[in-house]
């Protein structure tokens, strides 16, 4: 039925396999943290395989070019800030944050003039990132962008993170909404057992809800300090709700007892190549400040060190579900989570297919045989 409207509607119809779904582009996306772009400075970008130039004016606006001079195509990352416009680093051809040529230095009048620039993103700033609408740029301004109200309220200390993960975004959004991977996290968590309160799903999202409970066994100090347990430590249960609202994934935690979260997470997992299968996680984690914010501050770093330590472990597994989707040229996986097979549903329908040509496997899914490329970690 889905092929029949595909043809109907002249567009090609989504692959059944997640893993060749593309996300689409016609949300914000980050792609820098805004200290990282300072004024008169130029960053390299990327959007599943389009590469860009981000850069900061001298007044304090960002813009986000197509990365390639319309001269000779060398990157304009390389290139110099100068006032409001970005100079490409080879022959000075100088660029607008519209794309458009101001200035050819050596340019006599006689000779003609190219006739346009470079793609222009339309880039927008919130929470401390830099965000770009890679898709149609008619639909820039009636898309919402993400806010985050905790840190406009001064109630919420945030922990950013930026990090590159060689998987498909999807194995992202799977990992993060399946709590029954706590095994994993054993030797940091000690021992959890994660309960599914129940979850619900419509067009474009997930939500699931776990009570967290302690079995025992040891865990990391910064785990009890993120989850507002405090230097005594307790046992009662926490409630996690999760919530995949495509394209972004967010996490709060809720002290047993308590109303408001001790901590939130919001993160998106940004595809870096055209075949999608290497995505940059840009998150933030914000953490409820305490009645004596000198309290946070000596915490900070055994909080720090429990996320990178949890990350570091999320990645190891995904990036494995990658190389195994890599050398057997399809997904084999046998999902019998209805959540996660909910999650895959809501992923497949809000993506788009991605590129046959862009693929590392190539010919179509389900052919059995091996991709023969494997992603380095």
């Amino acid at each position: 039925m889905e092929s029949a409207l595909a043809e109907d509607e002249g567009r090609a119809p989504r692959p059944a396999d997640l893993r060749r779904i593309g996300i689409d582009p016609d949300f914000w996306y980050p792609v820098a943290q805004s200290r990282s772009v300072p004024p008169n400075k130029v960053i390299a970008a990327s959007f599943a395989g389009r590469r860009m130039a981000v850069f900061r004016s001298a007044s304090g606006a960002v813009a986000a070019l197509e990365d390639r001079c319309a001269h000779r195509q060398v990157p304009l990352s390389m290139g110099v800030v100068e006032g409001e416009t970005l100079r490409c680093c080879y022959h000075a051809w100088a660029y607008r944050g519209n794309g458009r040529i101001s200035q050819i230095p050596y340019l006599t009048r006689e000779t003609e003039r190219p006739p346009r620039g470079v793609t222009a993103y339309p880039t927008r700033e919130s929470g401390g990132l830099v965000f770009v609408f890679p898709g149609d740029p008619a639909k820039a301004a009636t898309t919402p962008l993400p806010s985050f109200p905790q840190l406009r309220s001064g109630t919420h200390k945030v922990m950013r993170f930026s990090r590159t993960v060689h998987c498909h975004y999807s194995f992202m959004h799977e990992n993060l909404l399946d709590m029954n991977h706590q095994f994993l996290h054993r030797g940091v968590l000690g021992k959890i057992r994660p309960d599914l309160l129940g979850y619900e799903s419509g067009p474009g999202f997930v939500e699931a809800r776990y009570r967290f409970t302690s079995d025992g066994g040891r865990k990391d100090r910064g785990a009890g300090l993120l989850s507002a347990e405090g230097i005594g430590g307790r046992e009662s249960p926490d409630v996690l709700t999760i919530r995949t609202g495509y394209p972004y994934q967010t996490l709060e935690l809720v002290p047993d007892g308590e109303t408001e979260t001790a901590f939130s997470l919001w993160v998106a997992y940004v595809p870096v190549d055209a075949a999608q299968r290497t995505c940059h996680v840009q998150g933030m984690l914000m953490i409820r400040k305490p009645r004596f914010a000198a309290a946070l501050t000596l915490a900070w770093p055994f909080m720090r060190r429990f996320t990178e330590r949890v990350f570091a472990e999320d990645r190891m597994a995904v990036e494995a579900e990658q190389r195994a989707w890599d050398e057997q040229g399809e997904d084999r996986n046998n999902e019998i989570f209805p959540l996660i097979l909910e999650l895959r549903e809501v992923l497949r329908t809000s993506g788009v297919p991605i590129d046959p040509a862009a693929s590392p496997c190539g010919g179509a899914a389900g052919s059995g045989t091996a991709c023969g490329t494997v992603v380095p970690s």
